[in-house]
This record gives C-alpha cells, structure tokens and sequence, in this order.
C-alpha cells in the first residue's frame, strides 16, 4: 500500500518542480524609462537633492541616478516585498505596480552622473 502513495507523491512533484522553476526563473518585467521618467519626480525629494540627509535615520541618501538598471530593480523590488528594511522606501516601493518599478529603475539607470 506504501508503493502507490510513495509514486503518487513523486509523480506530483515531477509535475509540480517544473512550474515552481518557471515562476522563479521568470524575467522581470522590461522597463520603459519614458514612463519612468513620469513616476520619478516621486525620488527626487530625497534623492535629488545634494548634501540630503534623511531624519530616519540619519544618512546621506544614496545617489541613484546612474545605477545598474538590475540593481536599481531588485532594490526596490526587496523594499516592495519588505525585504529591505526602510519605512520611507518600503511605503515609496508599494505604492508603485511591478511594471512602474521596472519602468522606474529603467529611467534612473539611464540619468548620467556628474
């Protein structure tokens, strides 16, 4: 009686492993740094602003413009799914779709630094 349960639990994992893989392996969302470009004015009160250091806690604010569109990404990406620990980012981050934030670091990757 073990033997049919044992295969069945096997052959449901042989169908069940593939898809989890998808899913993980799936790439992010293209973005478009037009529409980013829209979306970014939310930044730069933090981050545009030279010399700018935050109240919580207190720290410069990182430069982003010029960042690795895939770094850029992720970070934000954490900050949405609570990841990345930073009340001001992780609001920022959840207020924006998938799609707006792939189109955010799309745009600030393109922006030459000085």
């Amino acid at each position: 009686m073990r033997m049919p349960l044992l295969m069945n639990a096997a052959i449901a994992a042989l169908l069940i492993l593939p898809a989890l893989g998808q899913a993980a392996d799936a790439p992010a969302a293209k973005g478009d740094a037009a529409q980013g470009k829209d979306l970014a004015y939310t930044c730069q009160g933090c981050h545009g602003i030279t010399g700018y250091k935050n109240a919580y806690p207190s720290y410069h604010v990182p430069k982003i413009a010029g960042q690795s569109e895939q770094y850029l990404h992720n970070a934000l990406m954490e900050y949405k799914a609570g990841k990345r620990k930073h009340p001001t980012m992780q609001a920022q981050a959840q207020s924006f779709s998938d799609q707006d934030l792939a189109n955010l670091a799309a745009y600030l990757s393109s922006l030459k630094t000085k």
